[in-house]
C-alpha cells in the first residue's frame, strides 16, 4: 500500500526511536523484519507504541468470532473514514472468509444476520453516542443471544480502531487516491 504525501509524522527506525519506542520497534523488527508503517510512526510516543501493542495483543483473545470482528471493524472504520485501516480490514475479512457482499454490509453497518447486525449496531453505537447507551441497547444484544463477555469486548474492538483509525489520519497515513 502506498500512502499520501501528506505526511504529517515521521515513521522511525529503532535507532532514531526514544526510550522503550526503541525497544519495542527493535524487537518487532527483529521478529517480523519491519513494523509497518503505522507501528513505525507510533513509535514517536513511547506510551503510544506499548500501549497499541498492548491492546491489539489483547483483543486478539476476544470470543467475538474472526469474521464477525473483521466486519465490526469495518463499520468502524468506514464511520471513522480511515482508508488504511478499511483496506486492510477488508483484507483481513477476505482472508477470514467474508464476501465482498458481507464487506460491503458490514461497511454499511450492518449484516444479513440479525444477530450480527445487533451488534454491530452496538459497536457504532459505542463509537458514535457512547452517552446514549443504555439496558435497552445491552437487552437488545442479549436476546440475539450474545454474552455479556462478547458485550464487554466489542468496547475493546471499537476502541482499537478508533485509536488506530484516529492515528493513521492524524499522522497523514492514508493510501493513494486510485485513479479510477
Amino acid at each position: 500500500m502506498t500512502t499520501t504525501s501528506t505526511r504529517r509524522l515521521p515513521a522511525l527506525t529503532p535507532d532514531l526511536a526514544q526510550g522503550r519506542a526503541r525497544e519495542l520497534l527493535a524487537d518487532i523488527v527483529e521478529r517480523h523484519g519491519s513494523a509497518g508503517e503505522m507501528v513505525s510512526t507510533m513509535a514517536n510516543s513511547p506510551a503510544m507504541i506499548e500501549g497499541y501493542l498492548s491492546l491489539s495483543r489483547a483483543m486478539k483473545r476476544v470470543k467475538i468470532p474472526r469474521a464477525l470482528s473483521e466486519k465490526l471493524s469495518l463499520a468502524v472504520q468506514e464511520w471513522i473514514g480511515c482508508g488504511t485501516c478499511r483496506e486492510a480490514h477488508e483484507a483481513a475479512g477476505r482472508a477470514a472468509g467474508l464476501t465482498d457482499s458481507d464487506i460491503a454490509l458490514a461497511r454499511q453497518g450492518t449484516s444479513t444476520d440479525p444477530r450480527e447486525a445487533a451488534l454491530i449496531a452496538l459497536a457504532l453505537k459505542v463509537l458514535a453516542e457512547p452517552g446514549a447507551l443504555d439496558d435497552s441497547d445491552v437487552a437488545g444484544v442479549r436476546a440475539h443471544g450474545w454474552s455479556d463477555r462478547v458485550i464487554a469486548e466489542v468496547v475493546g474492538v471499537v476502541s482499537l480502531n478508533l485509536l488506530t483509525g484516529a492515528f493513521n489520519l492524524l499522522a497523514g497515513i492514508q493510501p493513494e487516491p486510485s485513479g479510477d
